[in-house]
C-alpha cells in the first residue's frame, strides 16, 4: 500500500534529506552499485514533491558500530532535524542510519518531537503514529540483532581459519603463498637479504646499530606495497621501524600467530572508544602454532633475540632492562642488581665533566625515604671487573683473534653477496627492456623511444652497480699476513688490546655482557663491596674488594657539619654555604660551598633542612632592624655591643636575629627617641650624665 498520502504541504515547506553510508573504505572503493543507488534517492524525494533535498554522504566509509568513530553527517543530521529545518530523511536501509539501539532512541525521539518523516526504499513512516513506530522499532532492533549476528559468525569463521593456520590478511616480505602452503620467497636476493638483517642484529645487539649499518652501506631490503591493486616487492633501504618489525615479528621464526593485539573499549571524553593493546607475547596468543612454515631464523634464536632487545628498552617496565651499550664511562650499567632490595643498581655521572660514574640502588627513596641500599664509585669497581675480564678471556685470545679475522671475511663477503644478487636482478631486468624494446616496430617511435629509455636507463644503473662491486671487491681484500700476524699478537696480549685507547667503552661494554649475565652486589661489612659473578653458562664466581667511597675520600668536615646542623632548622641551603664560604671553609673536595653541595652534605648525613630559608616576621636581620627603627647599621651594633639590644647568631657570620619585641621595648625606643631629637646616640650612665650637664650649663649661661 502507498504511503506517500503521508507526506504533506507542510512537510513539502522544510528540505528532505537523503543520508547515505557505507561501513568501510573498502565498500566505497568496491561497492559502487550500492553508492548509486543511494543517491538514487534523491530522485524519489523530488518526486515526493521537495524543493530541497540535501545529499549528506560525509559518512561513507565510516562504521557505525560500538565504540567506532564519530559519525559527523549523522550528528548533521540530528542537528538540522532539531532545528526543525527536515521534513524527510531518506536512506536506502533504515540499517544505514540505526546500527544501535542509542542511535533509533534519539532520531526516533527527534522525528515525533519535530513531525520529521523516515523512508527507506518501501516504505515512509510517521513516528508519531504508533503502528509506524512499532514497525521501525521492529526493524531497528532486527538491524542490531542481524549486526551482531553477522560479526560473530565472521569472527568465528576467521578464527577456526586461524586455528588451522590459513588465515593470512596479509604475508610479510620474504613469504609467498604457492597455493597449497606459505614458503620462502624463491628470489634469493630476497632471502640472502632478510637472513642478514638477524645475522647483523646478532653481531650488534641493537635494532638502532642494525639499521645504521643497512644504512651507511645503502644495503637495501625487500618491503612490501600496493601497486596498482595488488601487492609488489620493492626494493629500498629500510628504515627503523621496517628493521624492529622484521626482528620482532614471530612469523619470520617459523610460528603462526593470530590474535596477538586484543580490543579494548575506554571511556573517554564522554564516549566510548576502541583502542588496542600492546601486542602480547606469541605464545599468549589466541592461535600459535609452531613450526608452521619454513624460518629465516631457529626458535631459541628469536627468544633469545626478544630477551637482548627488551634489556635494551631501558624505558621498559621489565626487571631485566640493562640498556643498549653506550659510550659512558660505567662499563657495569644494567648488569649491578642490590644483594639487598633485588633491584637493578642505574649509573649516575658526576664530576666536573659529568663522566665520573656512580653505580647507586634507589632503596627507599621511591617510597619517600632518603637512603641508598648500595652506592658506590665506578671508576675502581670498574677496573677490578676489568682484571676479572682479561684473567678469564687471555687464555682464548688466539682463538678470538682467528675468529674476528674469520668474521671480518665472512661480513665482507656478506656485503659483495648482497650487491651481487642486486646485480643478477638488474640484468635480468635489462634484459627484458631490450627484449621489450626489440619487440617493438622500431618505426612506431612513439613507443620505441620509451623503451629504449627504459633500457638504456637499466643499462647505466647496471654499469654503476658494477663499477661499486669492482671498488668493494679492491677495498674487501682479505688481511695480509702482516695483519693476521697482528691481530694474532693482539690476540696473545688481550690485556694491551683492552687498555689501548681505540678500545672504546661500548665495546667493552658489549664484551662485559657477552660474558656476564648478572653481578649481585652487597656492602657486607660495612666499608667492603661483596660479588657474585653470574658467568652467561651458568658458571659462578665471588670475591670481595675495599669500598672507594667518595664520602670516605672526601668527607666533609664535622666542624662544617656542625654549622649546617644548627643552621638548618631555619635557613636555607643558599644563605648556610654563604656563611660556610665566609667561614673560610671548603667542601671534601677543596671546592666552595654550594647550595647543591650543602643539599647532598645534608642528604648523606640525614640532616633536615630546605631549599630556601623560613621567613619569620619576628626575627629581623642586622638590615631588618635598620630598616625597622630608621637607622643604621652602626647604631644596631653599638647598641647591642652596650648590652641594651639582644642579639641571637647560631654561628659565626651567620646572619642576627633581632627580636622585633626588643626593639620595641622602652629603653631602646627612648635612646633611639633622644637619637632622632638630638642626633646624638647616649648609651649607658656616662653619656646620659655629659648629656644632662650640657644641658644644664647651656642653661646657666642663658640666665647670666
Amino acid at each position: 500500500m502507498s504511503t506517500e498520502h503521508k507526506v504533506t504541504d507542510e512537510h513539502r515547506a522544510r528540505r528532505a534529506i537523503v543520508y547515505l553510508r557505507q561501513s568501510s573504505d573498502g565498500q566505497v572503493r568496491n561497492n559502487l552499485e550500492s553508492q548509486r543507488l543511494q543517491y538514487a534517492l534523491k530522485e524519489r524525494a523530488q518526486a515526493l514533491g521537495f524543493r530541497q533535498v540535501e545529499v549528506i554522504d560525509t559518512d561513507l566509509g565510516s562504521s557505525a558500530a560500538i565504540a567506532a568513530r564519530r559519525r559527523e553527517g549523522f550528528e548533521r543530521l540530528l542537528g538540522a532535524v532539531a532545528l526543525g529545518e527536515v521534513g524527510l530523511i531518506l536512506s536506502r536501509e533504515l540499517s544505514r542510519l540505526l546500527r544501535t539501539d542509542k542511535d533509533f532512541c534519539q532520531l526516533v525521539e527527534l522525528c515525533q518531537a519535530f513531525g520529521t518523516l523516515l523512508g527507506d526504499e518501501d516504505n515512509l513512516y510517521d513516528t508519531s503514529t504508533m503502528d509506524d513506530q512499532l514497525v521501525l522499532g521492529i526493524k531497528a532492533t532486527i538491524s542490531v540483532v542481524e549486526l551482531k549476528v553477522l560479526r560473530m559468525r565472521l569472527r568465528e569463521g576467521k578464527e577456526n581459519k586461524a586455528r588451522r593456520g590459513e588465515l593470512y590478511p596479509r604475508l610479510p616480505p620474504g613469504y609467498v603463498w604457492d597455493g597449497l602452503h606459505v614458503v620462502k620467497d624463491p628470489d634469493l636476493r630476497v632471502q640472502d637479504a632478510l637472513t642478514l638483517v638477524f645475522t647483523k642484529f646478532r653481531e650488534t645487539w641493537s635494532i638502532r646499530q642494525t639499521f645504521k649499518w643497512f644504512r651507511d652501506n645503502d644495503v637495501e631490503l625487500p618491503v612490501t606495497k600496493a601497486r596498482h591493486g595488488r601487492l609488489v616487492v620493492v626494493w629500498q633501504v629500510p628504515r627503523q621501524t621496517f628493521i624492529a618489525y622484521v626482528l620482532h615479528n614471530p612469523f619470520y621464526a617459523g610460528a603462526y600467530t593470530w590474535g596477538r593485539r586484543p580490543t579494548e573499549v575506554l571511556w573517554r571524553d564522554g564516549l566510548l572508544r576502541k583502542r588496542q593493546k600492546r601486542p602480547l607475547p606469541p605464545e599468549q596468543a589466541r592461535v600459535f602454532l609452531r613450526e608452521h612454515h619454513p624460518s629465516y631464523v631457529a626458535w631459541a634464536t628469536f627468544e633469545d633475540n626478544q630477551r637482548m632487545m627488551r634489556r635494551n628498552y631501558w624505558r621498559g617496565e621489565s626487571d631485566e632492562t640493562a640498556g643498549v651499550a653506550r659510550t659512558g664511562s660505567g662499563l657495569l650499567a644494567g648488569l649491578l642488581r642490590c644483594g639487598r632490595c633485588g633491584r637493578k643498581l642505574y649509573v649516575r655521572y658526576w664530576g666536573k665533566a659529568g663522566t665520573a660514574a656512580r653505580y647507586l640502588c634507589t632503596g627507599d627513596f621511591s617510597s619517600g625515604g632518603n637512603h641508598y641500599c648500595v652506592g658506590f664509585g665506578g671508576s675502581t669497581v670498574d677496573r677490578r671487573f676489568a682484571e676479572e675480564i682479561v684473567a678469564v678471556l687471555s687464555p682464548h685470545g688466539v682463538r678470538a683473534s682467528l675468529e674476528a679475522v674469520e668474521h671480518l671475511d665472512a661480513d665482507q663477503q656478506q656485503r659483495l653477496q648482497i650487491v651481487r644478487r642486486q646485480l643478477e636482478q638488474l640484468e635480468y631486468e635489462a634484459t627484458r627492456a631490450f627484449e621489450q624494446f626489440n619487440s617493438v616496430d622500431a618505426r612506431n617511435r612513439l613507443v620505441a623511444s620509451e623503451l629504449e629509455r627504459r633500457w638504456n636507463d637499466k643499462l647505466q644503473e647496471r654499469d654503476r652497480l658494477r663499477a661499486s662491486i669492482t671498488e668493494l671487491e679492491r677495498r674487501c681484500r682479505p688481511p695480509s699476513a702482516e695483519e693476521r700476524n697482528a691481530l694474532d699478537a693482539l690476540g696473545r696480549r688481550f690485556a694491551d688490546a683492552w687498555n689501548h685507547p681505540a678500545c672504546s667503552n661500548e665495546l667493552k661494554k658489549q664484551i662485559f655482557r657477552t660474558v656476564i649475565e648478572e653481578v649481585l652486589v652487597n656492602e657486607a661489612p660495612p666499608g667492603a663491596l661483596s660479588f657474585i659473578v653470574h658467568w652467561k653458562g651458568g658458571s659462578h664466581t665471588a670475591f670481595s674488594m675495599t669500598k672507594a667511597s667518595s664520602k670516605t675520600q672526601h668527607r666533609t668536615t664535622d666542624a662544617d657539619l656542625d654549622v649546617i646542623r644548627k643552621m638548618a632548622p631555619r635557613y636555607g641551603d643558599d644563605d648556610i654555604a654563604s656563611v660556610l664560604n665566609r667561614l673560610g671553609r671548603r667542601t671534601g673536595k677543596g671546592k666552595p660551598w654550594s647550595a647543591m653541595s650543602v643539599k647532598t652534605a645534608r642528604r648523606n648525613h640525614a640532616i633536615e633542612g630546605r631549599a630556601k630559608t623560613i621567613d619569620d616576621p619576628q626575627l629581623l636581620s642586622l638590615q631588618g632592624a635598620a630598616r625597622y627603627t630608621g637607622t643604621s647599621d652602626t647604631t644596631i651594633k653599638k647598641l647591642v655591643d652596650a648590652n641594651v639590644l639582644a642579639m641571637k647568631q647560631v654561628v659565626p657570620f651567620a646572619p642576627w636575629e633581632i627580636r622585633r619585641a626588643d626593639l620595641d621595648s622602652e629603653p631602646v625606643r627612648a635612646i633611639l627617641g633622644r637619637l632622632k631629637r638630638t642626633g646624638r646616640l647616649a648609651i649607658g650612665g656616662q653619656s646620659a650624665f655629659q648629656q644632662e650637664l650640657f644641658t644644664k650649663n647651656q642653661g646657666d649661661d642663658h640666665a647670666r
